[in-house]
């Protein structure tokens, strides 16, 4: 018996999705998840030691090189000679945190003296070195 009053004679293939079943699976996953999330999520519950996550960072010492127009090296403040240079630079390079050498030459010191000091500097095995220059006004 077919409703309709006759009016659809053609005996087409329906091109339409029935979504029916599919909101009906979707409506028994949903269900399912609702139900084993909170199984899944249960644990025991402990009482967890505390712990402070801060890194301990050892910020190395700078050393300040300066080199006058005469050729004359200072650690810091203090007057150096080649020698007692390379002594202190050994010092510094076997200290568990290396410092950072910061060189200062002066604008009109001979490049020789500059090049004597980087070169006592690497030889002491130090790997952070660096100039230190005043900006152009």
């Amino acid at each position: 018996m077919s409703f309709g009053g006759g009016l659809d004679e053609d005996d087409e293939v329906m091109s339409e999705i029935n979504m029916t079943p599919l909101v009906d699976v979707m409506l028994v996953l949903l269900i399912i998840f609702i139900i084993t999330v909170p199984v899944i999520t249960n644990s025991v519950k402990v009482d967890l030691p505390r712990a402070d996550n801060t890194p301990n960072d050892i910020k190395p010492n700078a050393v300040v090189l300066s080199i006058g127009a005469d050729g004359v090296i200072h650690w810091d403040k203090t007057e150096l000679t080649m020698d007692s240079l390379e002594q202190r630079l050994l010092v510094a390079a076997a200290s568990p945190v290396q410092p950072e050498v910061h060189i200062r030459g002066d604008r009109s010191v001979s490049y020789e003296h500059v090049l004597k000091v980087m070169s006592a500097v690497q030889r002491a095995g130090i790997l952070k070195l660096g100039f230190v220059s005043e900006p152009e006004s």
